[in-house]
């Protein structure tokens, strides 16, 4: 398989799995009747697969010297992950899973397109412009059109 093809998949698969375990993670709240908890019960599961994948295939641990000269931030991924999760069980049943991605991926483009056009977090410059900002609006258009019909 072309390796582009195999990362488009990939990126594919990605996708389909955030409606799915929103929706999973939906039917966890109702039953702890609590998002966050559910959330965290999604992310302790997550986290022991990623152990146990990571003891399976003997990756190794980085050294710990190398950690001093890291900035503060690279810890954050882990809070913004556990936002997104409870922000999903929270709206998946009030939006619906259509809306709900559709907004989701609005607020990924807005964020990318400023990642982008500053260089932030080690992204390369893409400054923004006319057309980028049509495909942020067409995909805002978009959310209208589901939220509406």
């Amino acid at each position: 398989m072309n390796p582009i093809a195999f990362y488009i998949l990939l990126a594919l698969v990605a996708g389909a799995c955030l409606p799915t375990q929103a929706g999973i993670n939906v039917h966890l709240g109702l039953w702890t009747r609590s998002s966050v908890l559910a959330a965290a019960i999604s992310f302790a599961v997550g986290t022991l697969a990623l152990i146990a994948y990571a003891l399976g295939t003997r990756i190794p641990l980085p050294a710990a010297e190398g950690l001093a000269g890291r900035p503060w931030w690279i810890w954050s991924g882990g809070v913004l992950g556990a936002f997104f999760v409870t922000a999903t069980v929270i709206l998946a049943p009030r939006l619906g899973a259509a809306a709900m991605l559709a907004l989701i991926i609005a607020g990924q483009m807005v964020a990318s397109l400023l990642l982008d056009h500053f260089g932030l977090l080690g992204y390369a410059v893409h400054p923004v412009n006319g057309w980028r900002m049509l495909g942020v609006a067409l995909l805002v258009a978009g959310v209208v059109l589901i939220r509406r019909f």
